[in-house]
């Protein structure tokens, strides 16, 4: 067995994959890596096996089908926040939960509630505007955007929006203790136990009132399900665009990018997806997967109950899959990233997130067409002590 490399790998910027990933990615096989906690993984940093491994039933999401201990899983931080989530289920229970909330997130859903998520964001760019330069592109359209649509559709009253942001920005570190990890994940789970306690018996209680009562009545939801998944649909469905919304900004701003938007709006949704390959949101080392039987990886036997990490921001670079991979290109080919993963777990709420990041880019590119950064682009403070990547604050002028 290789010796296992400390990882994460160490990167000259925040955004930009780290060397030593294209230099695991030309080797062409797996490699054995050590995370801060758990046992050693090998390490997927090609598309194609990025692809299989993502995809192939041979490989879990639930450690215990492997039968690998909560504290030998392979993780960055002191717990696993998609721990007892639909995101660490395999099927058939996967598969009937996911069936609970998938419709919400449907393309045509989502599309219905664009014009009023246009609105808001409208509503945010006019708030920039008549406070005038400078503005924070974090605090003035990346935070508040997502949690707004987010809560609207889950139902947050507003007066907690503010309450929740701070409990699940906690709860996402890296580096706190586990007890304290683990104090704001009470604390979210106390008011999401009351929500759904509120909403079960509304008939307009909306998402969380008809998986209350599928807890309740059904008995198709445990208790420790329910919370799980409304956990995840709050902090993922708000997490994923703030984060990225300033990463996005950060390219088209450095490479004339937001220029060529401003200049013909219809090229937004190619960006997106463009910016969805090419910046990082999780960080390093999320999401484990475990082999359920003796299997092959590139190349490599990868025995049952091994764990495997599959690093998506070196796998969407990969030049075997995109052509000038390190390249802005608003016109690219067809070939799929794997920002969303792949497979069963392919994120539940991806047209919700490519539909407000569309939105962002066009809002901005409409009421802001001479936004500039208001600071060095390189001087910008990225927080990389959460699951999540996330810019502290990024100043902004037009």
């Amino acid at each position: 067995m290789p010796d296992a490399a400390a990882f994460p790998f160490p990167s000259d910027h925040p955004l930009t994959p780290a060397p030593a990933l294209a230099e695991a990615r030309k080797d062409g096989v797996p490699v054995r890596v050590r995370l801060p906690f758990g046992d050693p993984a090998w390490l997927v940093t090609r598309y194609e096996d990025a692809k299989d491994v993502l995809s192939n039933p041979r490989f879990g999401r639930d450690a215990g089908r492997a039968g690998i201990p909560e504290e030998r899983t392979a993780r960055i931080g002191p717990i696993d926040v998609s721990n007892r989530t639909i995101m660490n289920m395999d099927p058939p229970r996967h598969t009937q939960v996911r069936g609970l909330v998938g419709k919400v997130f449907t393309p045509r859903r989502v599309e219905r509630l664009r014009p009023w998520t246009r609105g808001v964001a409208d509503r945010l760019v006019q708030e920039m505007r008549d406070q005038g330069p400078p503005g924070d592109l974090v605090r003035d359209l990346a935070l508040p955007l997502p949690i707004e649509v987010i809560c609207e559709l889950l139902g947050v009253p507003s007066s907690d929006r503010h309450s929740f942001h701070a409990w699940s920005d906690a709860f996402l570190s890296t580096t706190d203790s586990t007890d304290r990890v683990q104090e704001n994940q009470a604390r979210i789970d106390a008011y999401l136990t009351e929500m759904a306690s509120l909403r079960r018996d509304d008939p307009d209680g909306g998402l969380v009132g008809a998986l209350a009562r599928e807890h309740h009545e059904g008995s198709r939801l445990t208790e420790e399900e329910l919370l799980g998944l409304l956990r995840a649909l709050l902090i993922a469905g708000h997490e994923t665009t703030a984060s990225l919304v300033p990463g996005f900004f950060y390219l088209l701003l450095k490479e004339d990018g937001f220029a060529r938007l401003v200049a013909d709006p219809g090229l937004v949704p190619g960006a997106v997806e463009e910016l969805l390959r090419l910046v990082p949101l999780i960080r390093p080392g999320s999401f484990t997967r475990y082999a359920l039987e003796d299997t092959e990886v590139g190349g490599v036997r990868v025995p049952a109950g091994d764990q495997v990490i599959v690093e998506l921001s070196a796998a969407n670079r990969d030049p075997d899959a995109f052509s000038d991979p390190d390249r802005l290109d608003f016109d690219r080919g067809r070939t799929p990233h794997l920002a969303f993963g792949h497979g069963i777990h392919h994120c539940v709420g991806a047209s919700l997130a490519r539909m407000e990041l569309q939105v962002a880019l066009e809002a901005m590119a409409e009421g802001l067409p001479g936004l500039h950064p208001a600071a060095p682009l390189d001087d910008l403070r990225w927080n990389e002590e959460r699951f999540v990547r996330s810019a502290e604050a990024f100043p902004v002028a037009w």
